[in-house]
């Protein structure tokens, strides 16, 4: 009742029978009346906003404007003790409520859903979500001038945070699925092992080096051939171990996308089993023979995109996932 007949928003109000005891109605004797067992609704009067309706929900650092976002204005309210103004924007829509009393907080309520979005089109609007909750200035203008606006208190440093790290995942997807001209909603639920997978994978799509979690040990299949490398690689003393691999891909929300031709390398490895492997090229068996190579300290091995390696070893970057320790 607050909104839609203090401030007009267009929002119906409802009572069911079962609050109404009797509704009373005064005015002619063809009018008069009382009734029981009925349904009561309020509506605002419709107010049309105006031969303009493109406006501009513009957020300010004094009079800089940091952000600006294109939206229809659908309504202006009028009610007992204040108006409002109401904005769609893509995807989301923006109420503002303004008392009339001058000493009275206004209020914001922006309501949104990224259920079948794509991440671009959804970090439009957890941008404007992050706006909101960082507080400050902001303004609803059309082209002749503001409409409204106001200064918004900040929320909490928790709901900051959590919207920082959903538009982090955000755009990690957003990247991968650019990378891999594969484009598809934001999956409805992510497992923990496929968060982390998104996030190294974006790492490597930015040429970055990673630590990956998921690979604490490498097999080979020796095909009979010697050579004074595999032995050094056998000889029980850590060894660099460089792979090129032509095709690395993830899964993620039951699809496969492929990054490309990745280098998996670590410059101290060391092989398990390694005496029987060297009997086995002794004498003569090598072709089959399976070594299981390992870095050392219980450290992974580490990706990166064949496009990016460099002569220089690279130094591994951060997952930075909130709650998950950085892999060694």
């Amino acid at each position: 009742m607050r909104r839609s007949l203090g401030f007009g928003l267009p929002e119906e109000v409802v009572l069911p029978r079962g609050a109404v005891e009797s509704l009373t109605v005064s005015g002619p004797e063809w009018l008069s009346a009382s009734h029981q067992d009925v349904e009561v609704r309020w509506r605002p009067a419709e107010m049309a906003p105006g031969a303009e309706t493109e406006v501009e929900v513009v957020f300010l650092d004094g009079r800089q404007v940091t952000a600006s976002y294109p939206g229809t204005l659908r309504h202006l309210g009028r009610g007992s003790i204040g108006r409002s103004v109401d904005v769609e924007l893509a995807g989301g829509c923006m109420q503002l409520m303004i008392p009339d009393h001058a000493d009275a907080p206004a209020s914001l309520r922006f309501t949104f859903s990224l259920e079948g979005l794509e991440p671009a089109a959804a970090l439009r609007l957890l941008r404007i979500h992050q706006r909101i909750v960082a507080g400050g200035a902001f303004h609803v203008r059309a082209r002749a001038g503001v409409i409204s606006g106001g200064d918004l208190p900040a929320k909490p440093e928790a709901a900051r945070q959590e919207a920082a790290e959903l538009r982090r995942y955000l755009e990690d997807l957003e990247v991968v699925q650019r990378h891999c001209e594969q484009y598809f909603p934001i999956p409805a639920e992510l497992a923990p092992v496929d968060r982390i997978t998104l996030r190294a994978a974006r790492l490597l799509i930015d040429g970055h080096c990673v630590i990956s979690p998921f690979m604490p040990s490498a097999r080979f299949i020796l095909n009979g051939q010697d050579s004074p490398v595999l032995r050094a690689l056998l000889s029980g003393e850590p060894h660099a171990v460089r792979v090129e691999c032509e095709e690395f891909a993830i899964t993620l929300a039951g699809r496969r996308l492929d990054l490309g031709p990745v280098l998996f390398f670590h410059p101290r490895v060391t092989a398990d089993d390694a005496q029987q492997a060297l009997a086995a090229l002794d004498s003569g068996h090598g072709d089959g023979q399976v070594v299981t190579v390992r870095p050392a300290n219980k450290e992974h091995f580490r990706l990166q995109l064949q496009s990016a390696t460099t002569r220089d070893e690279p130094v591994p970057a951060p997952l930075a996932l909130p709650g998950f320790p950085e892999p060694r």
